[in-house]
């Protein structure tokens, strides 16, 4: 009896931990993705996926990032349709395997990467009741069509209260952006998992539209304190 009762507590102790897991899945094409998922997994524990392009060296920027728009235009014409999306190489993570999972993509033209939206059309449906994660890198423009492009790829997963948008201002200042985020979010709580990694506490920094960190927080306006706006 008492090694069933092991065998039972044991199997209950795996499951638990593998449905506490976390992914990380992104797309990176000029590297500010990477760094950030290289940031993040030092503040928390996951798995990392990185989605690629099966046809590789594609510069999408060119001729006024004319391929680019091209593919976002594709999906946008029909995005029901398999063949709108570009092909992706395959992936055999399971997300089986994880309860929260945490998307890191570009915005293209106000829109999520193309390549990310392949992967989300073609997974989003699994993600039904997982904990979903979003983090956006943008060189300026708000994260809004972003947002509603994962929501439609991933409809029913269980969002945070909040998106994270990193932009080419505060990039450098990343570590301290996601600290914030997470607590946020309440990300321990809401995950089940029972800590985060250790990084050391970082007072709040604020930046006036134009990208300038401010000295202290302006009494009106509108400004920006933890990748948030803020109006006073």
């Amino acid at each position: 009896m008492e090694k069933i009762l092991f065998f039972v507590c044991t199997m209950l102790t795996l499951c638990t931990d593998a449905t506490a897991k976390t992914l990380v899945v992104y797309y990176s094409y000029t590297g500010n993705c990477r760094e950030i998922v290289t940031t993040l997994t030092s503040q928390i524990e996951a798995d990392v996926l990185e989605i690629q392009p099966a046809e590789k060296g594609l510069k999408y920027e060119a001729n006024n990032y004319a391929l680019g728009t091209q593919l976002l235009n594709a999906i946008k014409a029909n995005p029901n349709d398999a063949s709108s999306y570009p092909a992706i190489d395959p992936v055999t993570t399971s997300l089986n395997d994880y309860q929260t999972v945490i998307i890191v993509t570009p915005l293209w033209w106000s829109q999520m990467a193309a390549n990310m939206q392949t992967y989300l059309f073609n997974y989003g449906g699994q993600m039904a009741g997982k904990n979903i994660g979003l983090i956006v890198s943008s060189a300026s423009s708000g994260i809004s069509g972003v947002v509603a492009d994962c929501k439609r790829l991933v409809p029913d997963g269980k969002y945070f209260s909040e998106n994270l948008w990193i932009n080419h201002s505060n990039h450098s200042n990343r570590t301290t952006l996601i600290q914030n985020w997470l607590t946020a979010i309440n990300y321990n709580t809401v995950t089940g998992i029972s800590e985060t990694k250790a990084t050391t506490a970082a007072p709040a920094h604020i930046y006036n539209l134009a990208g300038r960190l401010l000295t202290e927080e302006p009494s009106k306006g509108l400004y920006i304190k933890n990748s948030k706006k803020v109006i006073r």
